[in-house]
């Protein structure tokens, strides 16, 4: 099952206090991204964020598991609903993450 158009924006809009978010759609549902730089997914109309230290000491309830078969463990959150929580636990996750590499130009 994919993730709803409306889920979708619903968590953009909530990490919105983040920084500029946006989500790119991806194997039939969603990266989400803050400022450029990929901090979880967005499948089956559930929010994933990437581990991290800082997401671990801010998460409510600590659930890890993989977004889809054959995935990574992330945090599944499921309290999306307070907006300052949200941003604030996107916003530190985001300071643990690197850069994401740059593209190479294609050659010829």
């Amino acid at each position: 099952m994919a993730s709803s158009q409306d889920f979708v924006q619903y968590i953009v809009d909530q990490c919105g206090g983040a920084g500029e978010i946006t989500a790119k759609k991806m194997f039939g549902d969603y990266g989400i991204y803050c400022d450029g730089k990929i901090f979880g997914l967005i499948c089956d109309d559930r929010f994933y964020l990437k581990p991290t230290e800082a997401g671990r000491s801010l998460l409510r309830s600590v659930e890890l598991c993989p977004p889809y078969e054959g995935a990574k463990d992330y945090f599944y959150v499921a309290d999306v609903d307070d907006h300052d929580y949200v941003s604030q636990l996107v916003r530190e996750t985001c300071r643990e993450l690197p850069m994401p590499k740059p593209k190479k130009k294609p050659k010829g």
